[in-house]
């Protein structure tokens, strides 16, 4: 399991971590049916916090509060926000309620990340974009 303080951008499926929602967006629908609701959270573990898109039946599955445990995450861009999610790939699931330490900052969404000059398919902080916890993100 890797801390929320330890994730970078990147286009692969691979992180598998665990937080407790804080607070969730009204959800937004991309499609005129209706079908691709998408709905904003921000999550937290003990090191650090970051906005997480929920997609579809995810938005009514959980709430603030809930832990849940994310397996093949991705941390990457989304119309202009960095956003953790589960992906097509990944897998999110509830495993208790309530009782885990947390903490709002920093908030790794609110890092302006740009790319490696030492290796192209990684990504390092360049500055803070806010040092405060906002659930939504900022328009660039």
């Amino acid at each position: 399991m890797v801390a929320l303080k330890d994730i970078v951008p990147a286009a692969q499926n691979n992180i598998n971590t665990r937080f407790i929602l804080l607070d969730k967006a009204s959800m937004n629908t991309s499609s005129s049916q209706g079908q691709n609701k998408t709905c904003l959270a921000l999550v937290a573990d003990e090191t650090a916090a970051v906005h997480f898109q929920l997609w579809g039946e995810e938005c009514d599955a959980f709430e603030p509060g809930d832990i849940i445990h994310l397996s093949n995450g991705i941390f990457s861009y989304s119309r202009n926000s960095l956003l953790l999610r589960a992906g097509k790939r990944g897998k999110i699931e509830k495993v208790g309620e309530f009782t885990m330490a947390y903490v709002e900052t920093p908030n790794m969404s609110e890092i302006r990340w740009v790319p490696d000059p030492n290796s192209s398919h990684k990504y390092i902080q360049e500055a803070v974009i806010s040092p405060h916890s906002r659930i939504f993100p900022p328009k660039y």
